[in-house]
């Protein structure tokens, strides 16, 4: 390396050799050394520079192309947080089809100790149990002076305990807020509601999950943040379904009957408006499943929706429209009804001796099981399967319940004829209520089928065509006749126009065979028959009419006058005006065997 020295010696000399001042010389040397430093200095700031430019430039640049993307791709609603260990406590309300509240979530507390901060164990726990009754004194003190160092009291308790044990004045005594569900109608649509239970908590919260009914089946939907709390509507008519269960349990206890159920639905939409199995529940205060004795016997069990039942003769309509559709038959063709039929060393008889033969509309009217069985012959077995499927009979409902999915109908394992006969008048094939009552809301809405449901404006398709409107007139007209002069002369109701079938089944027994003495009575019935609004479904388990010197267990005698009440006071809360508007008749034509 060639140093450059401070004073240029040989220029100097030379210059006092001429005799020039050397003073200039150096500092000439000075200032080109100091350009030479302040060029390099400016070369690496420029450089700097041009760098911090171009990382601006690339930083823009991406915020830029981000905007473009964000404002040309689709919204995207925000999913259900997913927060690892977060407990999402909020949960939508529930309501009823006119914004009634049906359930809904109240602040509350938990009490729970931590045993190490207590000043006096002993007494706080003889306090509790004054304030808790249910609580064990002994079992408390021995947790409070233990090893224990967290302990649940209570997962909710009211702000008359929580001032209750305030003045307690223990440290080792705290509360953690807590969000519980509360149905402020008791037990009204308990079946439908179901119930909801704490999930994962701690301390500060704890998640409120749905344990059956509507509130398992849209649990996920409830507890979604992204609906921003927007209320869950259903169909149900909170009025109606009042009047519904009132009618049902004043019914039951008056026909001494074991346990009850009822749907009403609208035959077009197929919205449930009230729906109700009795004995029921407090959701507020949801029972522990019996571990013993039948399931059906529980209160928590819904019997409109996971019953399955052999409901009949309210099933002889469903032979009669088959044939009608398929032209088998009109209403006027005459049936053989001469007893009993035999099938092999089966029979089949009538309630009562209806003569040799009966026109198809009076099998209805009288309800005549060999009738029916001869019907159903004309059809055979592989077209029967075909109807009752399409009217939903061989697979569980769809509606919204939790426990709808289980309600599988029991059909018979071989459907040979035999089976093909006895189902025409509603024995061999076990369904919901429900399940009937959507299959009459199909008959009378002019054919199409229906799909149950229990959520407001929620969108439906038609369903496919079943029956023509022309034979969904002429059953109405035939149900209609069954009320004015047949099986169920006690469900008229003045200005209403109620058409319906009666269902009288005998109770299988466990073992094989049937009850002499148990029936399960049903009622189906459609209101106005000259112009369909609804279907009613009622039934009653083991009924018995004993006002007479004769014990009845007949639907007309049980069922009946408890669904004619029902719709008494039923029709006017869903808009319905009494008319005297004519039904038509039978419209007889010429017969046809």
């Amino acid at each position: 390396m060639i140093r450059t020295p401070l004073r240029p010696l040989a220029r100097v000399l030379s210059a006092r050799e001429r005799g020039e001042n050397p003073d200039t010389i150096e500092r000439e040397n000075r200032r080109q050394r100091r350009e030479a430093v302040s060029d390099a200095a400016r070369g690496r700031a420029e450089i700097r520079l041009l760098l911090l430019g171009a990382a601006f430039v690339a930083g823009f640049a991406t915020i830029g192309v981000r905007m473009a993307a964000l404002a040309v791709s689709q919204p995207i609603e925000p999913q259900i947080a997913s927060s690892g260990d977060a407990i999402l406590a909020s949960r939508a309300d529930i309501l009823d089809r006119n914004g009634r509240v049906l359930a809904t979530n109240l602040l509350t507390h938990s009490l729970y100790a931590q045993p190490q901060e207590m000043i006096d164990p002993v007494r706080v726990a003889r306090e509790l149990v004054a304030i808790f009754p249910d609580l064990d004194a002994a079992r408390l003190t021995a947790d409070f002076t233990g090893s224990r160092k967290f302990i649940w009291i209570r997962k909710k308790i009211s702000p008359e305990q929580m001032q209750a044990v305030h003045d307690i004045g223990d440290p080792g005594l705290l509360f953690g807020p807590r969000e519980m569900r509360l149905y402020p109608n008791g037990e009204l649509a308990a079946h439908v509601l179901g119930g909801a239970s704490f999930g994962r908590e701690d301390v500060a919260s704890a998640e409120v999950v749905g344990v059956a009914g509507v509130e398992k089946a849209f649990d996920g939907w409830l507890r979604d943040p992204a609906n921003n709390g927007a209320p869950l509507r259903l169909t149900l008519d909170l009025t109606v379904q009042a009047t519904l269960e009132e009618v049902l349990a004043d019914g039951m206890k008056l026909m001494k009957a074991k346990a009850a159920s009822a749907v009403l639905m609208h035959v077009g939409s197929g919205e449930i408006i009230a729906i109700a199995s009795l004995p029921d529940f407090d959701p507020n205060a949801r029972p522990v499943p019996s571990t013993t004795g039948e399931a059906g016997d529980s209160p928590l069990f819904n019997r409109a929706v996971q019953g399955v039942y052999e409901l009949g003769s309210t099933f002889k309509v469903f032979a009669v429209a088959q044939a009608l559709e398929l032209g088998l038959v009109t209403p006027a063709t005459m049936i053989d009804t001469r007893g009993p039929l035999v099938w092999g060393k089966y029979r089949i008889n009538d309630f009562h001796d209806y003569g040799a033969r009966l026109s198809v509309t009076d099998v209805i009217v009288q309800s005549s099981n060999i009738g029916a069985a001869r019907i159903a012959m004309l059809i055979g077995a592989e077209r029967q399967r075909a109807f009752m499927d399409a009217l939903g009979f061989l697979s569980p409902t769809p509606v919204e319940l939790a426990e709808a999915h289980g309600a599988r109908p029991l059909l018979p394992p071989n459907w040979s004829e035999l089976s093909t006969m006895t189902i025409a008048y509603g024995h061999g094939l076990s369904a919901s209520p429900l399940h009937l009552a959507t299959a009459y809301a199909t008959l009378a809405n002019g054919g199409h089928r229906v799909t149950p449901t229990l959520v407001l404006g929620a969108a439906r398709p038609v369903g496919e065509a079943v029956i023509s409107p022309a034979n969904s007139e002429a059953m109405m007209s035939m149900l209609r006749q069954v009320v004015t002069r047949g099986t169920a002369s006690f469900a008229e109701v003045p200005g209403y126009a109620v058409g319906g079938k009666t269902g009288t089944a005998d109770k299988p027994k466990p073992g094989g065979g049937y009850y002499d003495e148990k029936v399960l009575a049903t009622f189906a019935a459609v209101f106005p028959a000259h112009a369909p609004e609804y279907v009613l479904v009622l039934s009653l388990d083991e009924p018995v009419e004993d006002s007479g010197s004769v014990d009845r267990r007949t639907a007309g005698w049980t069922a009946v006058p408890v669904g004619a009440e029902l719709i008494r006071r039923a029709a006017p809360l869903l808009g319905l005006r009494p008319t005297d508007a004519p039904v038509a008749g039978p419209g007889l034509s010429l017969a046809r065997n």
